[in-house]
């Protein structure tokens, strides 16, 4: 046996690195550890995880696991093993920095939008790496430009990258015309023929999940869209695909389940979630994504009291965290009246207790759960996001074994796989 210490490795990273990395030659055996199975809540102190060919081949207290003769041992007492944490919902898309949503914020004088993408996929392997060393060994892309599909491939064949699923461009009832640099990242889409037709063009092309942007504007109802949603999540359906559906108030998501959606990547934000939609998302084992900071952060940035994790100062990209600072000093001009307003009258941001509320809820009723961040948009950084996430999750009432099982076992169920979320032989 080869010996090593690794005293130097803190809570997750060994494992997670390891999942992230090409099949090892030899087998490795992590001892000393307590090891952590979220889904199940099993703990194990002084546990002996056996990796070989890129898989668990056995995890159990030290005493019962034998070691093979030619592993290559790792010494890990006092430290913690457990799956890798999933994010599933990013958008590789956006930065997570102040100039990447000039739909919400229209800074194009100051950057225009072209060399905002160009910036953002310079930086992609570096943006894999950050979210490797966040611990995040798998994300879902749940919408953005055909362009997503390189960054799967450019994942799969990069070994320090995660593992990434990927919706291509959102199925829209509205327009964003300032995000279309060729390759749009929303489509609106307003018949249910044309709703059919780019499902199966993104069927084709290869993506993982099909995504519908239901918006309902003022003076509309979740009525007046759902045709369209309809034939988008039948169509996808015929092909074996499953449907994520934006969809943040009660009434659109109730409208969205009812449709057929399979997964819901926003909270209910308007409304406690009442009886029957409890039972509807049961009824219909929908997937919900709660995505409680992505909300937070906009509202933080707006009025620069942004609230920063440590782990996001730390494993943020320096330049994207330091963009979020610029509205302090862009010229009055760059930025809308009621904004520089804001600024200067600082008022506080609360959490979103409604969201949080609803969360709990749901979870207390038994819908699964699947963390998530929104990362890419303004003020959610790609790859720590998702310890803001675990707190904010937290004071919703969730226990920290069941917040982890969200970002395990509930993060492989949305990614379809059963070889992920768990630590035990064959994962």
């Amino acid at each position: 046996m080869h010996r090593l210490s690794l005293r130097r490795w803190a809570l997750v990273p060994l494992l997670l690195l390891l999942g992230a990395c090409p099949a090892l030659a030899q087998p490795t055996a992590l001892v000393g550890p307590t090891a952590l199975n979220p889904a199940d809540s099993t703990v194990i102190e002084d546990a002996t995880v056996v990796l070989k060919d890129d898989r668990i081949a056995a995890v159990g207290p030290s005493s019962d696991v034998t070691v093979p003769d030619d592993a290559t041992v790792h010494e890990m007492p006092n430290k913690y093993v457990m799956p890798g944490l999933i994010d599933g919902h990013v958008h590789f898309f956006q930065s997570g920095g102040l100039y990447t949503r000039p739909d919400v914020l229209d800074l194009r004088a100051k950057r225009p939008y072209a060399e905002e993408l160009r910036r953002i996929k310079e930086r992609l392997p570096d943006t894999f790496r950050r979210y490797l060393r966040s611990g995040v060994t798998s994300v879902v892309d749940v919408g953005g430009p055909m362009w997503n599909l390189d960054v799967r491939a450019r994942a799969d064949t990069t070994a320090m990258a995660p593992t990434v699923a990927v919706a291509g461009p959102l199925i829209s009832s509205v327009e964003r015309p300032s995000l279309d640099e060729g390759d749009p990242p929303i489509l609106q889409i307003t018949t249910p023929e044309a709703a059919r037709k780019e499902v199966r063009e993104q069927i084709i092309a290869g993506v993982d999940l099909v995504k519908i942007w239901y918006i309902v504007r003022q003076g509309e109802t979740p009525a007046d869209y759902r045709p369209v949603v309809e034939a988008t999540i039948d169509e996808a359906h015929n092909a074996g695909i499953r449907v994520a559906v934006h969809a943040t108030e009660l009434e659109t998501a109730r409208a969205a389940v009812e449709a057929g959606a399979d997964v819901l990547v926003h909270s209910v934000f308007d409304k406690p979630v009442d009886d029957a939609f409890v039972r509807l998302l049961r009824e219909n084992d929908v997937l919900y994504i709660p995505t409680l900071m992505v909300r937070e952060r906009y509202r933080e940035t707006f009025v620069q009291q942004l609230d920063l994790t440590t782990a996001e100062h730390r494993l943020g990209q320096k330049d994207v965290i330091a963009s979020l600072f610029d509205l302090r000093t862009l010229p009055d001009p760059l930025v809308p009246p009621e904004l520089r307003q804001r600024i200067q009258q600082a008022p506080e941001t609360p959490s979103d207790t409604v969201a949080m509320r609803n969360l709990k809820r749901l979870h207390d009723a038994g819908i699964p759960i699947a963390a998530g961040t929104d990362a890419g948009n303004i003020g959610t950084p790609h790859g720590p996001a998702l310890f803001r996430e675990f707190e904010l999750m937290r004071t919703a009432g969730l226990a920290p074994q069941e917040i982890l099982a969200t970002a395990t076992a509930g993060g492989a169920r949305l990614l379809g796989r059963d070889d992920l979320g768990q630590l035990k032989p064959g994962m």
